[in-house]
C-alpha cells in the first residue's frame, strides 16, 4: 500500500469520523494543542456542564448517606445533629478544602486525576511512587463497579413508599444493561441534557430540604463542630459511624478526575451552588429525624420522607435520572482512567473507540462489558442499596489516601517548604486514615468485595507494568551510525530484490543514535530487506494530555530517517495517520523525496510504497526464572492475551504490515553440561 501525500490515501485503523481526520494536525514545536488557560476560564455553559458531569456521584449521596448514619439506631437529638454536623464538616474539609481549593491546583495541562498527578511527579521521582498511583487507580476503578448499582438502587427503591415489599433487582439490572449498551453509540445527545437535569435535581433537593428545615431551625446548631466531635467520641460506637459519614463525600475524587472536561474555574464556582443544595437536603433530613426522636427509621428513607406525597412520583423519576447520570459520569471516568493507565504502561492494551466528535470522549468496549458484568454481580449479591453501603466507600477512601500521598510529593517538587507541606497534607491524611479505619468495619459485611476487586486490578496493573519493564530490559540495541554504510550499500544493491520503497520499523528506542538489534537482524539476516528509504519510528508518550508533536533526524540523507512522535497520554497513537501527516509536511518542505525510484513510476512522480514491520516478542523456553519472576512473566503473557495487538494499538493498516516474532531470553539455564557419547557409526 502506498502513502499518497496529496490524496491522503493511507487511512488509520480507527472508527473516527472524516471530520476528525481532517482536523488532525502535528506540530514540530513544543506547544500543546491544549489551551493553557482554558481550565481556569469561567462561563455559564462551563458551569452547567460541570453540574451535569462532575457532581453526579456526590450529588446523589443524599439518597443514602444520612439514612446510613442513622441505620437501625434509635434516633436521639444528639445523633441527628451529630450526623449532620459530621456531614457538614466532611464536605467542608475533605471536599471543599482538600479537593476544590488545593488538589485542583495540581493540574497537568488542565487535566486532573490520580494518573495525571503521577504523570506530573514521575519525572522527579523516577517511578518510586508508582505503587500509590496503581493502588489509587485500581480502587477508583473498583468504585466504578460499586457506584452505579448503589445510586440506581437507591433511586428505584423510592417506589417502596407505595409497596414496601417491592423487589427492585430486575428493574435496576434492566437500567444498568441499557446504560452500558448505549455507551457504544456515544453519549453526545444525552450528554447535552446532563447539565439541565442535574441543575433541576440540585434545585429540587435544595428546595425540599429548605422546606423541611424551616419547620425546625434547631438543625442549625449542628454547624457547631462539637456535635460532630460528640458523635465520634461519645456516642456508643460513634467512631465506626464515620464509615457511613464518608458516603457524603465519595464523589470528591471525581471533582479532580473530571477537571479536564470542565475546567478548574467552572468546578469551583459551581461547587458553591452544589454544596449549598446538598447541605439543605441533609438539613431537611435532619429536621425530619428530630421530629422522630425515640424512634428507629426502619425501612424509611429520610430523603423521600421529607417530600410531599403529590411530588413522590416525580421525585423518584428525577432521582432515577440523576442516578443514571451519576453512573454515566463514573463509567466515562473509568474509560478515561484506563486510557491514561494504558499510556503510562499500567494496563493491558485495550481497543479505544472515539464514537463522537467530542474531544476527550472515548469508549473502551472490553472495559465496558467488564464493568457491566461487575455491576450486575454487585446487584445480584447485595439485592438492596442498604446492603451495598457496606461495600461502598472503602475503595474511595484508599484512593483518597493515595492522592494525598502523591500530593505530598507534588508539593515537594514545587519546592513548597516541608513544614508548610506537612501543615497542608497531614490533617487530610489523618482524616482519611480515620475514615479508612472506620470503613474497615465494613470488610466482613461486604467490604471484602471492594477489596477483592481493587486487589485484582492492582495485581493486573503491577504485573503489566513489571512485565513491560522486563521486556525493555531484554531489548538490546545497536549504534545506528555503525550500520549506516551497510544500509546505504544494501539500498543500492540491485542484485537484491526490493522489499519495499519505504521500509518502516516501529522502534522502542527513544534515541536516534540507537536501534534495536532485532531491527538490524531483520534487515540483514531475515531476507535481506532492501528498501530505498529506511524509517525508524518511535512513539513517545509525554506527560501532557493532548500533545501531538514530532521530530525528525535524517541519519543518512534520503536513505535512513529517524522519526519520533511525542503524543499526549490522552491521544490515541494512530501511527498510520500521524506518519502520513509527518511525511506530507516533510515532502512539502522539500526535506525528503518519496518519489518511486522505479523508472517507469518515477517519471510520473508516483510515490513509493510503504511497508511497516513490527515485532511480536514472546518468552523463550530457554528461560530459567526464579519463582517470582516466573510468576510475573507468566501472568504478564497470560494477561497479554486479552490485549489488542500492536497493529490495532498503533492504528496500522493491516494490508501493509509484516509481523516478525522475536524470542526473549531473560535468564539462560545454568549448569547444563552436554556430554558426547560414542557416535552411532562407531558402535
Amino acid at each position: 500500500m502506498s502513502i499518497d501525500v496529496s490524496s491522503a490515501s493511507a487511512e488509520p485503523h480507527s472508527t473516527e469520523t472524516s471530520s476528525q481526520k481532517q482536523s488532525t494536525t502535528l506540530n514540530t514545536s513544543d506547544s500543546s494543542h491544549h489551551d493553557a488557560h482554558s481550565h481556569t476560564a469561567i462561563s455559564l455553559a462551563g458551569m452547567l456542564i460541570s453540574i451535569g458531569i462532575v457532581f453526579g456521584d456526590i450529588g446523589t449521596s443524599p439518597l443514602y448517606a444520612y439514612s446510613a448514619i442513622l441505620g437501625g439506631n434509635i434516633i436521639s437529638r444528639e445523633l441527628a445533629l451529630g450526623a449532620f454536623s459530621a456531614i457538614f464538616w466532611t464536605l467542608t474539609l475533605q471536599t471543599t478544602l482538600k479537593y476544590v481549593l488545593i488538589t485542583l491546583r495540581a493540574d497537568n495541562k488542565g487535566e486532573g486525576g490520580i494518573f495525571s498527578l503521577y504523570a506530573l511527579i514521575r519525572k522527579y521521582v523516577k517511578g518510586r511512587f508508582m505503587l500509590p498511583a496503581i493502588i489509587g487507580g485500581s480502587f477508583l476503578l473498583a468504585d466504578g463497579i460499586i457506584t452505579p448499582p448503589i445510586t440506581v438502587s437507591s433511586a428505584i427503591e423510592g417506589l417502596r413508599v407505595f409497596d414496601p415489599h417491592l423487589n427492585t433487582v430486575a428493574i435496576v439490572i434492566g437500567i444498568l444493561i441499557a446504560l452500558f449498551t448505549v455507551q457504544q453509540f456515544g453519549t453526545d445527545v444525552i450528554g447535552k441534557s446532563f447539565g439541565p437535569i442535574m441543575l433541576l435535581w440540585f434545585g429540587f433537593i435544595g428546595v425540599m430540604g429548605g422546606m423541611a428545615l424551616v419547620h425546625n431551625l434547631d438543625v442549625l446548631h449542628a454547624l457547631n463542630p462539637y456535635y460532630a466531635y460528640w458523635l465520634i467520641a461519645q456516642y456508643p460506637s460513634g467512631f465506626w459511624l464515620l464509615g457511613a459519614v464518608f458516603l457524603c463525600t465519595t464523589g470528591a475524587e471525581a471533582l479532580y478526575s473530571d477537571m479536564g472536561h470542565c475546567g478548574r474555574g467552572n468546578i469551583r464556582i459551581s461547587w458553591l451552588f452544589v454544596k449549598t443544595t446538598l447541605l439543605l437536603s441533609y438539613a431537611g433530613q435532619t429536621a425530619w429525624a428530630l421530629s422522630h426522636v425515640g424512634e428507629s427509621i426502619g425501612t424509611a428513607r429520610p430523603f423521600f420522607a421529607i417530600i410531599p406525597e403529590p411530588l413522590l412520583v416525580p421525585s423518584i423519576i428525577i432521582a432515577t435520572l440523576a442516578a443514571i447520570i451519576a453512573s454515566q459520569a463514573l463509567i466515562s471516568g473509568s474509560y478515561t482512567l484506563i486510557n491514561e493507565a494504558m499510556r503510562l504502561d499500567m494496563w493491558l492494551r485495550f481497543k479505544v473507540v472515539y464514537p463522537t466528535n467530542i474531544r476527550g470522549q472515548l469508549y473502551v468496549p472490553r472495559l465496558n462489558w467488564m464493568l457491566m458484568m461487575g455491576c450486575i454481580g454487585v446487584v445480584l449479591y447485595f439485592q438492596e442499596s442498604t446492603k451495598m453501603e457496606a461495600a461502598y466507600g472503602l475503595a474511595v477512601t484508599l484512593t483518597m489516601l493515595m492522592t494525598t500521598i502523591l500530593m505530598t510529593v507534588y508539593l515537594r517538587t514545587q519546592r513548597v517548604h516541608p513544614i508548610l507541606t506537612g501543615l497542608i497534607v497531614l490533617p487530610f491524611f489523618l482524616i482519611e486514615l480515620c475514615f479508612l479505619v472506620a470503613n474497615g468495619m465494613k470488610i466482613m459485611h461486604g467490604g471484602w468485595i471492594s477489596l477483592l476487586i481493587g486487589a485484582g486490578l492492582m495485581y493486573v496493573m503491577y504485573v503489566y507494568q513489571h512485565g513491560r519493564e522486563l521486556k525493555r530490559e531484554l531489548t538490546k540495541y545497536e549504534p545506528l551510525a555503525e550500520w549506516l554504510p551497510r544500509l546505504r550499500e544494501l539500498s543500492n544493491d540491485t542484485s537484491v530484490a526490493k522489499y519495499a520503497s519505504n521500509l518502516v520499523y516501529l522502534t522502542a528506542s527513544s534515541r536516534a543514535t540507537n536501534v534495536e538489534r532485532d531491527a538490524i537482524h531483520s534487515i540483514f539476516r531475515k531476507g535481506p530487506k532492501r528498501a530505498d528509504i529506511y524509517w525508524f519510528v518511535h512513539v513517545n508518550v509525554v506527560d501532557e494530555p493532548f500533545a501531538t508533536r514530532f521530530r525528525v533526524k535524517k541519519c543518512a540523507d534520503n536513505d535512513v530517517i529517524w522519526l519520533e512522535f511525542n503524543l499526549g497520554f490522552r491521544i490515541e497513537p494512530r501511527v498510520n495517520l500521524f506518519f502520513r501527516l509527518a511525511v506530507e509536511q516533510l515532502t512539502q518542505s522539500g526535506e525528503i523525496d518519496i518519489t518511486s525510484r522505479y523508472e517507469s513510476l518515477g517519471k510520473d512522480k508516483h510515490p513509493g510504497d510503504f511497508r511497516f514491520v513490527i515485532f511480536e516478542r514472546f518468552l523463550s523456553f530457554e528461560n530459567d526464572f526464579r519463582p517470582f519472576k516466573k510468576l510475573m512473566m507468566n501472568s504478564y503473557y497470560l494477561f497479554n492475551r486479552f490485549s489488542v495487538n500492536d497493529k490495532e494499538r498503533f492504528g496500522l493498516d493491516k494490508s501493509n504490515i509484516d509481523v516478525e516474532k522475536v524470542t526473549l531470553v531473560y535468564t539462560a539455564p545454568k549448569h547444563i553440561t552436554l556430554i558426547r557419547e560414542n557416535d552411532i557409526d562407531r558402535e
